[in-house]
Parts: structure tokens; C-alpha cells; sequence
């Protein structure tokens, strides 16, 4: 099949690229491709792009991918493709090149010398240039540019010189350096494996007697299930005919390092991610972003989704009424076109001001973040147009100044505002009455209750992890502007 490439517009929010989802059947009872379709309309927030779902029937392996939603992807017609068998993954993908392939569509399905396995896969492997050029020597042939396909090489590669699956996955966890959160399906077990800084989620529950692994616990709710645990930063999960095992790779992390960001905007409010419920962190940085700029106004209003708990905890700190002031048509598609000409009308289409109720009002309006500008200065004038008497922006995070390198799609300092603009210049250029961004310290107190340490580094430039040198292009590895 040929390629189809796709081109994307430049977002100005962080997008998180993936979100995973597998289940090993232990009950006759459930129906693991309707399961597995309903999980990922679960996880759609965190990928658009493409959809797929691979099952295993006794080793036979079915698989049902391709570009768009869920909804789009999975009819009636294309799920009957898909043999019910005891072990399901699926996969909904965020894509933060310029450009996306089917090629790079997942769950990934290779088969080696010894079996078949699935891969699905979230994050970033930041080595990924020099594990891929080591292959290639080595006589590896690539169809796409996915961390998923050179995940599956290096475990492949590790498998031809060890006993089992099991070790060289652990093997293949102590080359991998980034971010990963992935699950795989194997003939006879489902497995699920976690970066050692654990960068991004992944989660482990129940659907009576049958384990699941996920990205977020919200799918583990939607499904009906009962949560676990959370998978631990450098840990192994292993599911089988005699049940859960656990196992940790050999290098350690002296500091865990989970993306505070989650909280902040890529995590659906209803899920609970290393023991901080998302819904709670983000009321508290409304409550916090209140402490730090008090102001009098007649309405609150949160820019929708991930600005409306915020928006929340600072009217329920400032006694100030909590209103709607802009509604969001939830049916917009893929967020794909052909220039700025596109996104301009995507943002007009997506948003509108709520007129009879910001009409002649002082309104505060709270969202998650401001990367180039374009959708903030959108909303002050929407605000302004409808007959918003004064417009003040505040931002539940503080000033993003720095790429991400571990799975979500600012890799150029060259596309933040920040970088370019002073706080004061920036409430000019979105034509605000007045604007302030959370301080770091309250974003950290945010999540004050994480069981792991957490990543703000697009905040700080400071990383837990080695940022990379190189990033791959197509062929060519190409060197990060640093500045």
C-alpha cells in the first residue's frame, strides 16, 4: 500500500501524541474487540489522528487500522474483521511531525523468528537516531519513522539471544532511553512496560476477572472496571494463563520524572494518574492562580475543556460567579488542512462567545496554556466582539519556554510566544486588559500528592532525563537548534 501523507497545521496547544489500551481475557463472558473499542473512544482526547485495534485469536493475529477518529475508523462493517479472540491492544495516535503515514499507524504487528507480537506505544525515544542507524547497519529495513517499529526491532533483535520474551523486553528497556509507555501482544501473554523515569501514564485494572493496561484510569471507569495500580516508572507487567507477574529492568533512574503536563491539560479531569487525582490539581491551580492575581470582575469563565475546572477553582476562591463564556463545537474532525488559512477557520468554527452572558461584564477568563498566541488572541476578541466590558487572561501554568523531548509536539523554542515576548508584551499582542501565568511553585503544589517526581521542564528547561542531540527526519538526523 502507498503512502498517504497528510499535512498538519501548526497547533498551538501541546498535543500528547498517544494513548494505549490491552486486555488479557479471563472471562468467556466479555467481548474483548467491543471492550477494546470502547476503551479507545476513552482515550480519543489523546490521539485524533489514527485508530486501530489488534486481537489475538490463538496466535492468529487480526488488525483493524487506519487515519482518523474512532468513530471514523470502526463501523459496524471493519469490527467484524476483527476475530474475538482472549488478548486485544489498540491504539489512538497523535502525530507531531508535519507530515503522518499509514505506515506509522499502530498497534504495530511484526512477525520474526520466534512468533508474532503487537506493539502499541506512547512517548518519545529520544537515542532514537543512533538505535536506528545501528539497526540499519545491521540490515533493518524501516517503513516508517515510528518509535513504535523501532521498539519492536530492538525487542525482536534482543529476543534472537535470550530465553524468553520477557527478557528482552527488559533488555530492550535498558536501550530505549526517553519516554515509552507501551503494551504488547504476544501469542500466548498480554505485556505492558513503563519508561524508568515514567514520563508518560500507564495504568493496570480489572473487568471482573480480566486485566487491562491503559493509559488513564478514566477508560478503566468507562469500561466498568475496577483500577489497580498504576505501573511503576522502569517496571514490566506480565499477564498470562497463571496471572499478573511483575518484573524491573536492570538501569535505574535516580529521579522519576512523570510530565506535570498531564495535569495541566493532556489528562482527562476523571482520571487519577500516580495518586493525583487531574480534576483536584486542576481546581487547585485555579484556587492558587486566584491567590496570586486577584482581580474584580462580574463573571469566570474557562476556556473549553481543560480551562473549565480551572475556571471553577478560582471562582470558588474569589467568590466571583462562575459562568459559560465560550462554547466549543465539539464535532470538529481531524485537525488536518492545508496552511494557516485552515487553522484560522478551524478556531472560528471551534469557538464562539456566549453573547447575553458576557455582554457589558468584566470577564476573567482561564486556560491551560498560550504556545504561539493565535488561539488566545482569538479569544480575547471573540470575548471583546460579543461585548465583554474588560477581558483578563490567566493561564493555570506558567510561561512555556521550552521544547518537550519525551512525547509531546513543542520540539522549537521558535514557535513559543514566550520566547519572543515579555508577559506585558504578550497581554498586548492578545489585546487583554490584563494577563498572568501560574508561578512554577504553585504548579508544583498542584500536584503536591504524586507518588512519583514530575517533569516541568517545558516550564524550566530543566529535565530529568538527557535531552537529545538529534532528532530523525525522514533519513537524515538533523541537529536541535539549541539557544
Amino acid at each position: 500500500m502507498s503512502k498517504k501523507y497528510v499535512t498538519i497545521t501548526p497547533a498551538d496547544k501541546a498535543k500528547e501524541e498517544c494513548g494505549v489500551f490491552g486486555i488479557y481475557k479471563n472471562n468467556s463472558e466479555l467481548d474483548i474487540v467491543d471492550i477494546t473499542h470502547d476503551a479507545l473512544y476513552g482515550l480519543q482526547h489523546r490521539g485524533h489522528i489514527s485508530s486501530g485495534i489488534t486481537v489475538n485469536s490463538g496466535g492468529n493475529f487480526s488488525t483493524v487500522k487506519e487515519l482518523g477518529m474512532v468513530s471514523e475508523v470502526f463501523t459496524e462493517k471493519t469490527l467484524k474483521k476483527l476475530e474475538n479472540g482472549d488478548i486485544a491492544v489498540g491504539h489512538v495516535r497523535y502525530n507531531s511531525c508535519q507530515s503522518l503515514d499509514r505506515a506509522s499507524n499502530q498497534p504495530l504487528v511484526i512477525r520474526y523468528q520466534e512468533g508474532s507480537i503487537a506493539i502499541s506505544n506512547n512517548g518519545s525515544i529520544t537515542n532514537f537516531p543512533q538505535i536506528r542507524k545501528e539497526l540499519e547497519r545491521g540490515g533493518a529495513i524501516f517503513q516508517s519513522n515510528s518509535n513504535a517499529e523501532l521498539m519492536a526491532y530492538v525487542i525482536a533483535t534482543e529476543r534472537c539471544s535470550t530465553d524468553n520474551l520477557e527478557d528482552a523486553v527488559l533488555r530492550a528497556m535498558d536501550k530505549l532511553e526517553g519516554a515509552y509507555s507501551t503494551v504488547i501482544c504476544a501469542p500466548t501473554r498480554l505485556i505492558a512496560f513503563r519508561d524508568k523515569f515514567g514520563f508518560r501514564p500507564l495504568c493496570i485494572g480489572k473487568v471482573k476477572d480480566s486485566y487491562v493496561f491503559t493509559s488513564e484510569s478514566c477508560v478503566i471507569d468507562s469500561i466498568g472496571g475496577e483500577f489497580v495500580r498504576d505501573v511503576l516508572p522502569g517496571e514490566m507487567v506480565v499477564v498470562d494463563k497463571d496471572g499478573l507477574h511483575t518484573y524491573f529492568q536492570s538501569k535505574k533512574s535516580e529521579q522519576t520524572s512523570l510530565c506535570i503536563f498531564e495535569y495541566v491539560y493532556l489528562a482527562r479531569p476523571d482520571s487519577k494518574i500516580d495518586g493525583v487525582s487531574v480534576h483536584t490539581a486542576r481546581l487547585r491551580a485555579g484556587e492558587l492562580l486566584h491567590k496570586e492575581y486577584p482581580i474584580e470582575a462580574d463573571m469566570v469563565c474557562g476556556v473549553p475543556d481543560s480551562g473549565i475546572v480551572a475556571a471553577e477553582g478560582y471562582a470558588k476562591a474569589s467568590g466571583i460567579p462562575l459562568g459559560m463564556g465560550l462554547m466549543k463545537n465539539k464535532f470538529i474532525g481531524r485537525e488536518v488542512g492545508t496552511g494557516m488559512d485552515k487553522k484560522k477557520r478551524l478556531m472560528q468554527t471551534k469557538l464562539t462567545a456566549l453573547k447575553s452572558n458576557v455582554e457589558g461584564k468584566r470577564i476573567v477568563v482561564i486556560d491551560d496554556s498560550i504556545i504561539r498566541g493565535e488561539t488566545s488572541k482569538h479569544i480575547v476578541r471573540l470575548l471583546r466582539e460579543a461585548g465583554a466590558k474588560e477581558v483578563h487572561m490567566l493561564i493555570s501554568s506558567p510561561m512555556f519556554i521550552a521544547p518537550c523531548y519525551f512525547g509531546t509536539d513543542i520540539t522549537d523554542k521558535e514557535h513559543l510566544i514566550a520566547n519572543h515576548m515579555t508577559v506585558e508584551e504578550i497581554r498586548n499582542e492578545i489585546n487583554a486588559d490584563s494577563l498572568g501565568y501560574l508561578s512554577i511553585e504553585s504548579l508544583r503544589e498542584t500536584a503536591r500528592e504524586a507518588k512519583i517526581n514530575l517533569c516541568d521542564g517545558c516550564f524550566t528547561e530543566q529535565y530529568a532525563a538527557d535531552v537529545p542531540t538529534t532528532f530523525f527526519v525522514d533519513k537524515y538526523a538533523t541537529k536541535i537548534k539549541k539557544k
